[in-house]
């Protein structure tokens, strides 16, 4: 066999291991270490097995994955979350479907301490989604608003598929960070537009919720004071260049920490709580960019990225052609696998046809990441959609199907806009010093 018949053999048995429920990161690594063993032999492979290893974890770059989570954990279980949506209810809940808008604000917030959609979907679905019961909102409004709401939490800085884009393809985080700032604003935008239009077609979908004086509207502000200024502390400093995304990390994680202990909220119990958790989730990823990095390996020797980028660049047509081919491979991936799974395995092929077909790097990583978050919430295999369901046993999954419909209308709109202008992504960092 020619090593490009090798290389898509590989990626074949390899989406067979994932839904056959293999961890991820050991499949990436098994299919990585075989296939390059079988084209260049056991004696290199060996020698990449007793290196490779270190050179990922020893990583400086690495070392903001761990400090972003740890952020996250402690924004968590210092009750932030409450505090953002109660401020975000109490300006928005007494419009019609208010409540589901303030939900996606809320989202949007959390999103920017927490980097992860699960984790923002889960934290908001717990909070927001009794409120909206309460108030008799259509089941699939609002299991719909907090799954499509939670995606935000991997576009929005700090986000590790942004950190993970970065590191695969060398560029730089701090302008992946800039750059999914004004495109994640947007999202949020675009989903408040269509619980609008969706109140307004079915007024009884989102009632109003309580009205609130100016006085309590501003009241609810001051217990998000420390968030604002944690987020443009990190990312203004980054934008600034005072200093990079690692420090950043740090300077986030020490920031969340200091702000738990002045709220008097940050127990033993809950801090180590954190911090196992963080050391898990951290490991898992470690784990997964262990296997990508032998993956990439493995697709590199076998010529097939740079085959399908020769074939597909010399193709007679437009390069948006071939980019709506890229979104709609991705949706259907996306059906099927989760985002951190999409990325690692895709980003190694697609990365060079993007540099190819003339793509900025950087905003070629905020359409990927946009596009993966669509996965989030695609069935079957909609991450979100699980979390959700986890929180509200009683809403069949149809209802959840029925609700996250229009919010990836929505979506695939908002991928457009970014299409088209790619300046919404390129502009921060185009300041940036």
């Amino acid at each position: 066999m020619t090593p490009i018949v090798v290389g898509i053999i590989g990626i074949l048995i390899l989406f067979v291991l994932l839904f056959l429920g293999m961890n991820v990161g050991l499949a990436l690594l098994l299919i990585g270490f075989v296939g390059q063993a079988y084209i260049a032999g056991f004696a290199p492979t060996f020698g990449g097995l007793r290196m490779i290893p270190y050179s990922t974890f020893a990583s400086y770059s690495l070392s903001v994955i761990p400090l972003f989570i740890l952020m996250g954990n402690l924004a968590f279980h210092s009750g932030l979350s409450r505090d953002l949506y109660l401020a975000a209810r109490n300006w928005l809940g007494r419009l019609r479907g208010g409540l589901a808008m303030a939900s996606v604000a809320a989202c949007a917030a959390f999103a920017a301490c927490s980097g992860s959609s699960v984790a923002t979907a889960a934290t908001l679905g717990k909070i927001a989604l009794p409120e909206m019961k309460r108030y008799n909102y259509d089941d699939g409004l609002a299991t719909g608003t907090l799954a499509a709401g939670g995606t935000m939490g991997i576009l929005i800085p700090p986000s590790v598929i942004l950190i993970i884009y970065g590191i695969l393809t060398e560029q730089s985080i701090g302008k992946l960070f800039l750059a999914g700032v004004i495109p994640g604003i947007l999202e949020a935008v675009f989903y408040i537009i269509t619980i609008y239009i969706l109140t307004t077609l079915y007024p009884s979908w989102g009632p109003p919720g309580p009205k609130t004086t100016v006085r309590e509207k501003f009241i609810s502000l001051r217990d998000t004071w420390g968030f604002i200024a944690l987020f443009l502390l990190v990312i203004g400093g980054i934008y600034m260049g005072v200093f990079s995304p690692t420090e950043a990390g740090g300077i986030g994680a020490f920031g969340t920490f200091i702000f738990c202990l002045l709220r008097r909220r940050l127990r033993w119990d809950t801090f180590k709580e954190s911090l196992i958790d963080s050391g898990q989730t951290a490991a898992m990823i470690f784990l997964i960019m262990l296997g990508a990095n032998f993956f990439g390996h493995f697709l590199a020797v076998t010529g097939l990225p740079a085959a399908l980028t020769a074939s597909l660049a010399t193709l007679a047509v437009s390069r948006y052609v071939i980019l709506l081919l890229v979104f709609i491979f991705y949706l259907i991936l996306g059906c099927v696998m989760d985002s951190m799974a999409m990325i690692l395995i895709t980003v190694p092929i697609f990365f060079p046809l993007a540099l190819e077909l003339g793509f900025n790097p950087i905003w070629f990583g905020i359409f990927i990441t946009r596009v993966t978050e669509i996965g989030m919430v695609t069935p079957p295999v909609g991450m979100n959609l699980y979390v959700i369901k986890g929180v509200a046993k009683d809403v069949p999954m149809s209802t959840l199907f029925r609700g996250v419909f229009p919010f990836v209308i929505a979506d695939i709109l908002h991928v457009a806009l970014i299409t088209a202008l790619p300046i919404l992504a390129t502009f921060l960092p185009s300041m940036m010093r």
